[in-house]
């Protein structure tokens, strides 16, 4: 991972508010990475920079609306290697008519072994770590390897 970021930011309907919320709270640390939402999330987002944070020049990557194809775009993003972190709000109380599209988010996440958070107080956690600010290296399993270990 490099200093840079690029990250993920996708909220369920329930979970919008909260979502502009902390991108409100974190508008400045989070100016400086690259974001990249689904649709309806990427307009809100968008929409706090411009009232909020005019000064700030927020990078933001609006994909589809995630029920349309941007859970599938995201997902894109995390097979590839092109995202850092997830930041998925989601609504546990809400069904989802997507919910298999949510379930392949957090697997392809897993296997990348890439950062995740689906609540606000892990986002917290997350974007008041150091290692936000500074570059990383994940460990990542080959799928080879992976699929050697596990059909032994």
């Amino acid at each position: 991972m490099k200093k840079v970021k690029n990250i993920g930011l996708i909220a369920h309907d329930g979970c919008k508010k909260d979502m502009t919320e902390w991108v409100a709270f974190n508008a400045k640390r989070l100016s400086v990475h690259n974001l990249v939402c689904t649709g309806t999330t990427g307009k809100l987002i968008e929409e706090v920079y411009k009232t909020k944070f005019p000064e700030l020049k927020a990078n933001i990557t609006k994909l589809k609306s995630g029920p349309l194809g941007g859970d599938q775009q995201m997902g894109a993003l995390i097979a590839s290697d092109q995202l850092d972190i997830l930041i998925f709000f989601t609504d546990p109380m809400t069904m989802q008519p997507h919910d298999v599209d949510i379930k392949a988010l957090i697997r392809l996440s897993a296997i990348g072994n890439i950062v995740v958070a689906c609540t606000r107080s892990s986002a917290d956690f997350i974007i008041s770590s150091p290692l936000f600010e500074t570059e990383y290296e994940a460990i990542k399993d080959e799928h080879e390897n992976y699929v050697k270990r596990n059909l032994r």
